[in-house]
């Protein structure tokens, strides 16, 4: 009888303690609705306000593509190649690659010497290439008919992406579905409202700003459910995000980054009737660090909740410092992300600067590398300023609602 009553004690605590976490977690969540629904309610109205095409349209730069009068384009794939002299470039090689389209002929398409030099083609691939117009009668040719643009990648990319979806959804299943799709909806933010917004002049500041807070909230909330873990990480996200473009435009600023190094910066110049491209590197400063900061702030607030559930009765300072400690190690280690994820997409960049005889500091603060080095410091300082915070208002959200719903001891 003892046993049987033992058994029957312990399941009734335990549905008490289900419900005690339950009533824990829906107080938290309307908590929080008090102070995050009013800032969506703010971002969808800042969305509104400066959508793109409100009297002005952004400029269009057409199909960089399209073929010239009498020229087309023609995808074919490569029967043959053949080394010879570049014409006209005494002692380059260039590359003849017979290429046919399906049901035709092979035609010599020429490749350019940097192309060759980089990886060359190879027989069975399929190549996109340029028909140029046949000279009149009588008129000798000033150039090869048929000229290499660019591979198709079409086949290897999709299989790649395809790859990617299973592993994440064999692995994460639902939820990584769900990412995968709230990452499909942060690019849809990004191509039809922030890079419009951008071209056509409007504050890039608070593009950036009202761009990535809409992101984050639907990426949040879609991925990882409405539930008070996920409105703590938010919030925590948003004073990240806040502080990051703060002092992403202090920077950009003081450290006089103009944006005007590389090929694209004169062509976005003309094309968009000179949009600023230091506002430009700026709304990049903010976005970039979006991925690595919800990263941050999911967890925290996550090890904030687990190490609550597992000692209710743990105080408010002790649970501080026992999520820190996960925090400290998460700073550490997200700190070398930032930084190795930048230095590999600027690796050609900082190849060619080594090759320079110029001092360390000259170096990393020259033109070439300013904007990855601001970009790195202005990330991880955001990051590192809205664990603590996350870690303070996930303590706070769970001792506030928890309070009154702790069992009194016998």
């Amino acid at each position: 009888m003892g046993h049987t009553h033992s058994h029957g004690d312990d399941s009734l605590l335990n549905r008490s303690e289900l419900r005690r976490r339950q009533v824990v977690r829906r107080r938290a969540v309307v908590l929080l609705g008090w102070i995050l629904i009013p800032l969506a309610v703010l971002t969808v109205a800042a969305m509104v306000m400066l959508w793109p095409g409100g009297g002005t349209s952004a400029p269009s730069a057409g199909n960089p593509y399209a073929a010239a009068p009498g020229a087309s384009f023609a995808t074919g794939t490569v029967q043959r190649t053949v080394a010879e002299d570049c014409p006209g470039a005494a002692g380059q090689k260039c590359l003849t690659a017979y290429a046919a389209v399906k049901g035709g002929a092979a035609v010599p398409v020429m490749v350019t010497p940097d192309i060759v030099q980089a990886r060359g083609v190879k027989a069975g691939e399929d190549i996109r290439y340029l028909k140029l117009p046949q000279a009149s009668a009588g008129v000798a040719p000033m150039g090869p008919q048929y000229v290499f643009i660019d591979f198709v990648r079409t086949v290897p990319l999709g299989l790649l992406a395809f790859l990617y979806a299973v592993v994440v959804v064999a692995v994460a299943r639902w939820r990584g579905l769900r990412a995968m799709l709230g990452l499909g909806g942060a690019f849809a933010v990004l191509a039809w409202f922030i890079l419009p917004a951008l071209a056509e002049g409007k504050p890039p500041l608070l593009i950036a700003v009202v761009g990535s807070s809409a992101i984050m909230f639907g990426v949040l909330y879609f991925a990882h459910g409405f539930s008070a873990r996920t409105s703590t990480a938010l919030l925590g996200t948003l004073f990240g995000l806040g502080a990051t473009a703060a002092l992403a435009g202090w920077a950009v600023d003081a450290a006089a980054l103009t944006g005007t190094k590389g090929d694209n910066a004169y062509q976005l110049l003309s094309l968009t009737n000179g949009m600023s491209l230091s506002g430009m590197i700026l709304c990049g400063l903010i976005i970039s660090g979006l991925g690595v900061l919800n990263d941050v702030t999911i967890t925290q607030s996550s090890a904030v909740w687990e190490l609550y559930e597992l000692a209710p009765r743990t105080g408010a300072r002790e649970l501080f410092t026992s999520a820190m400690r996960i925090g400290r190690d998460h700073i550490a280690s997200t700190v070398y992300t930032i930084a190795f994820a930048y230095a590999g997409g600027a690796l050609p960049v900082l190849l060619i600067v080594s090759l320079y005889d110029r001092p360390l500091i000259d170096t990393l603060t020259s033109a070439e590398l300013a904007e990855e080095v601001v970009r790195i410091l202005v990330g991880s300082i955001g990051l590192v300023l809205a664990i603590p915070v996350t870690t303070a208002v996930a303590v706070a959200v769970v001792k506030a609602t928890g309070r009154s719903t702790e069992p009194h001891p016998a």
